[in-house]
């Protein structure tokens, strides 16, 4: 595999423990994965690294920390022109369950799609396959 075919992928989480794990499961299927611990270090990453995708906590210093984060990726150049998907347990937790289904939850939430903790790989892939985010095989 040529190491331009390879994509980056954006992790930001401050569960160390599944920021690790969900990195090994990507890094697994061929991706390249950079990573922050803070919605803070993980916009730095993001305007270092300029990655061709982001996954996002929703929960880490604030209960809207992922939002943030999304919102500020957004608005940048690079941050238009790639997916920026909100990782969150908040459904299991509150009950409500978040959706970018429609044009306007997208522009209010200012992501492209949301995944639930755990996560599933077969989902995640799918979500990234979606906006051609995969690594290319040889």
């Amino acid at each position: 595999m040529n190491l331009a075919d390879v994509k980056k992928i954006l992790l930001v989480d401050d569960d160390i423990d599944l920021l690790e794990q969900n990195k090994m499961l990507l890094e697994a299927k061929g991706f390249l994965v950079v990573s922050a611990e803070s919605a803070e270090e993980g916009f730095n990453v993001f305007q270092k690294e300029k990655p061709d995708a982001a996954i996002i906590d929703l929960i880490m210093e604030q209960m809207d920390s992922g939002f943030i984060l999304a919102y500020k990726i957004k608005k940048t150049a690079h941050g238009k022109q790639m997916p920026v998907f909100i990782l969150t347990s908040a459904t299991y937790e509150t009950g409500y369950k978040f959706s970018v289904s429609t044009s306007e939850e997208r522009e209010w939430i200012k992501c492209d799609g949301i995944l639930n903790k755990p996560v599933v790989v077969e989902e995640l892939l799918s979500k990234l396959e979606s906006y051609e985010v995969v690594p290319k095989s040889n």
